[in-house]
This record gives structure tokens, sequence and C-alpha cells, in this order.
């Protein structure tokens, strides 16, 4: 509970310390009584009734002490009464605890500038007081880096809650917190700002909710199950073996028969003629009689290039292997694999995989459609997952993730390109036994090397306890959101590497639209309000939460096509 402060009793003392007339009088909160090297105990007396919003000493608020030429910055993380009974007539005494983050030391030319850490610690009686606004700002005044107004600061709303919008993108962030408190609104924000801020940016957003498209409306392209061509020939072997097998693990016959029918499926795609049909059957992997580990490392090689291939010659070389008079797998495994082809191969939903595959020569119009070159007007990709199968959506996932990287790396900087994935926990989840070895490879590999040449990541979960830590460690910014889980809390203390490890003391109790911002692309650790917005920038999901209306009800003719194409 907030407890008022008397701040009569320090009117005398405070004046001298104003920098104008126009400044309160009472902005005196009490002495320092007790300091270590990181907190500081602060002796007040409250009278009466509380003094509202306007008082200095709430919890989560910065305050200064007092040095004479400097001033030591805490924040409140505690507040108590010293007697076990209030009174509403006489004085109370009460106890203040701060934590203690750095100093602002005025200049001898009259300019001042904050210091993260102490050089100089209060004094016992050092007179604590609400902070000037200009010492507010300039804690977190970015200097001469560029910066980005994503919202105000939540103490004082007349200064603004700046990022560093290059080291936000290519350190890497994230954005948590629990359903409800507006990441996804806050994440439209930070990318309408990015793509402003930078032209050559592309935006690739996997939007497993199907949310962001209405946000972007004059700046993205929607690509769903109905727009999509990703041909099947440009999936890595694991992930179109996934793709094929539902998520299972293929068994090693079955992975062995799927890498040399891809090989032979390579091999003959640029076979014109019968004499160069025969010469590449006598010489294909299905008549050597090669030893399996061979056959494994040089099916192997083929099965992993980005290079066209039609399906009707896997059919074929499937065919071939069950009509060998000696055979090397047996039977069943081969006509099973065939069916599962088939059965895919003929299924409307996985359309997107066959329907252009080899009308594509190259993957340079998958690239053009994706990751907009050129972005004409465009730069933002909504990747409207929730309409693909399930079980095609890691490989999927995967596939962006790779191509994104060497997207980047391809273009030496030229392109740069963000990859934000929503619901990060699905594809990155701390059990290593869960999700997709790809997938989790893909996007780990933007983490950690993607700043080198362009790539950058962007991770918004609700989850952090779910989420590989190796990867939320690669996020040099955090925006963190009300989270109540004490796990998720636990994340965010081990993530804050500053002083400010107090701050998610009440993380569990910010409002909507409110995170505690810190790392490479802040000046220092803030608590801030992401700015509002009109309701056609916000995604589809807030935007009816914000107006309080629902989505009118689909007949059911098209509940039952929905999820059909579901499957």
């Amino acid at each position: 509970m907030q407890l008022p402060t008397d701040h009569r009793q320090f009117e005398t003392k405070v004046t001298p310390d104003r920098r104008d007339l126009n400044q309160p009088a009472g902005r005196a909160l009490g002495r320092v009584v007790s300091c270590s090297g990181a907190r500081a105990t602060i002796a007040a007396t409250a009278f009466g009734p509380a003094l509202g919003a306007h008082d200095g000493c709430a919890i989560g608020r910065l305050i200064s002490i007092s040095l004479g030429t400097s001033r030591v910055v805490g924040l409140v993380y505690e507040m108590r009464a010293l007697q076990p009974v209030w009174d509403e007539a006489g004085p109370n005494a009460i106890a203040i605890e701060a934590e203690l983050l750095g100093e602002v030391v005025d200049g001898e030319n009259g300019t001042a500038r904050f210091n993260n850490g102490i050089v100089t610690y209060p004094p016992i009686g050092a007179l604590a007081h609400r902070i000037r606004s200009r010492d507010l700002a300039l804690i977190h005044d970015l200097g001469e880096r560029r910066g980005v107004a994503l919202g105000v600061l939540t103490q004082d709303a007349a200064v603004s809650a700046s990022v560093d919008i290059e080291r936000l993108l290519s350190r890497h962030f994230a954005v948590l917190g629990t359903t409800g408190v507006g990441k996804s609104s806050a994440v439209a924000l930070m990318l309408r700002k990015a793509v402003a801020a930078k032209p050559n940016l592309r935006a690739l957003i996997l939007d497993p909710h199907n949310e962001y498209a209405h946000a972007f409306q004059d700046t993205s392209v929607r690509i769903d199950a109905s727009t999509l061509d990703l041909p099947f020939w440009l999936f890595r072997f694991e992930e179109f073996a996934d793709i094929i097998f539902r998520g299972r693990s293929p068994l090693e016959d079955e992975a062995e028969i799927l890498r040399e029918v891809i090989a032979v499926a390579r091999s003959r795609y640029r076979v014109v003629s019968a004499h160069d049909m025969a010469r590449d059957l006598g010489s294909s992997v299905l008549k050597r009689p090669l030893d399996p580990a061979a056959r494994r490392a040089e099916a192997g090689g083929a099965a992993e290039q980005a290079a066209p291939y039609r399906i009707t010659d896997l059919f074929t070389a499937i065919d071939e292997l069950i009509g060998l008079h000696e055979l090397r797998y047996p039977r069943t495994t081969l006509r099973a694999l065939r069916v599962r082809l088939e059965t895919l191969y003929g299924d409307p939903r996985y359309g997107f995989l066959f329907a252009h595959a080899n009308s594509m020569e190259t993957i340079a119009p998958v690239i053009s459609q994706i990751f907009r070159v050129p972005h004409r007007g465009r730069p933002i990709t909504v990747f409207q997952l929730a309409g693909l199968p399930s079980e095609v959506v890691n490989a999927v996932a995967s596939s962006l993730a790779r191509l994104a990287f060497d997207l980047a790396m391809a273009s030496r900087g030229s392109y740069e390109i963000l990859l934000l994935c929503e619901e990060a926990h699905r594809y990155v989840p701390q059990d290593q036994s869960l999700g997709f070895a790809p997938t989790r490879q893909a996007i780990a590999r933007i983490a950690k090397e993607g700043r080198k040449y362009g790539a950058y990541l962007g991770i918004v979960t609700q989850r952090p306890g779910e989420l590989d830590p190796t990867i939320l460690s690669q996020c040099s910014t955090v925006f963190a959101m009300r989270l109540g889980n004490e796990r998720d809390q636990q994340i965010i203390r081990a993530a804050i590497a500053d002083a400010s490890a107090s701050t998610i003391a009440f993380l569990s109790s910010i409002g909507n639209r409110e995170a505690i911002a810190f790392g490479e692309a802040v000046a220092t650790t803030m608590r801030m309000r992401f700015s509002d917005m009109p309701p056609q920038e916000l995604p589809e999901m807030e935007r009816a939460q914000g107006l309080g209306d629902y989505q009118r009800e689909p007949g059911l003719d098209e509940l039952v096509s929905r999820m059909s194409r579901q499957g």
C-alpha cells in the first residue's frame, strides 16, 4: 500500500535545492538512515490521508538523494510503517527501501550526466527527494545514439521512453508477458518504428494466430495457405521427412530410402533424352553396389541441395527399387513410403508444396514473395501459420528461418532481415526433447551468428519459462510485461544484468501496455508505457478487445470448411 508523506516539514530544507521557482517546494521525502553497497533506507514521516498520484515515494518510482554537486538515483522497491498501528491524526514513521542505480553529476559548465554505478555513496542523514524531471530525462537519454520513442515513462509522461533501434534489432530482442497485456500491439508499434527508421529492413512475422495482418494493412503482404508457394524441393531432408512422416522420426530404412530416391530424382531433373535417361539409370545410386554408409553419404549430399526435382521421379525411383531382383529394402517399407507420398501429393491442403513446384527453376519466386525483394512499399510479410496443416508448421518455420539467414548472408548486408517469432516457445522450447531440431538450429543460428550478416531475431512469448534459455540469452534487449508466474519472473531476474534487479519485484502487477525495458537498446532499465495506437494499426485480437466487440459467429458450412483446411 502506498503510504503518504508530510512534505510540509521539509519545506525550508528543500527550497535551496530547487532549480526554479515553479518547481514544487514539497519535493523532500526523508533522510537516509542506512546505506549498503546496493541499497539505502530512508526514514520519513507521514500524516493523515494519502496525497495521491503525485506522492514521490510510490513503489517502482525513482527518487534522488542529494549530495551537493551530485545526486544518487534510487528505485523504490519497498515501503513499510514502523509501527503496527496507523495514527490517522498524528505522525507515522515509515521506512522507504531504495535500490541504488547510479548518480547524476553536475559539470562545471552547468551540464549534467548520469553514470551507472555509484562513486560517492550517500552519508547518513542525506536528504532524499522526488527526482527532478530533467534528471529523469537525463537518466534515460540515449546521448548520441539514434533513439526512437516507443512510449513514455510510467513515472513521468512528459519524458519519452526511447530505444536505440539499431541495437534493438542487431542485438536481437524479446517481448515477454502473459496473455492480454498488450504484447502484440507493442510488437506492432516496434515494427512500424523499425521499418520507418531502416529502409532496407525486411520483417517476416511467423504469425500462429493470424492477427498481425490487420495491423500492417498499408505496409505488409499477407501469406496464408491459399497464397503460399513453397516448393517441396526447397526443403532439406529433415524438413521434408518431418512432413512426410507427420512429425514421427523415420526408421533407418525409411530415411535411407527417402535420401536415395530424392538424390535420384534430382539427378534426373535435367535429363531430356532417352540416351541420357539410360545413362543416368545405369549410373544411379539404385544400381550401384555401394555399402550402406557410402550410399547414405552420397544420397545425403544430393538430398540437401536446394535444386528442383519432380515428385513423379520420386514415385518412379521407388517403383524401381520395388522391382529390383536383389532387394535392398523390404517391399512393405517401399510401398508404405509410396503411399505416404501419394497421399501427401493428392491432399489439397498441401497444394502450396506441389501446385507450382515444377514451374519454378530457382528459389527466386520464393524469395521475392516471402522476403519482399523488392518490397514495393510493403517490407513486412505476415506469414499466417494458422491455416496450414499442423504437421507442416515446424518444417515451414525451419525453412523460413534458414532462408532468412541465407538471404541476409548472401546480400552481404544490403538486405537486413528480421525474423519475428510469435509463441516462440513452440519453436525453441526449453526441453530439448520437444520441438523440431532443424527449427531450433535455424533460429539458434540467427541468434548466434545473424548479427554479422544482418539477420535479426525477435522473440515473443507468454511463457519465458518454457523457452530455451540459450536463445533468450542472445536477446540483448528485453521488454518484460506483466508476468504472474514465479518461474517466469525468475527467468527475468536472471536476465537483468545491471543493478536494477528489484525492478522485477512488481512485475506481476504492472498495467496493460506497460513494460520494464532493459538491455543494450535502452540507456538504463526503465518502466514505460507503450504509446496508444489507432484501431486500424492494432493486431486483430487486441483491436477486438479494445473495442469491446466480438467477431461474428461463422455459419456451420464455414466452420466445417475451416476445420477441413486445418486438418
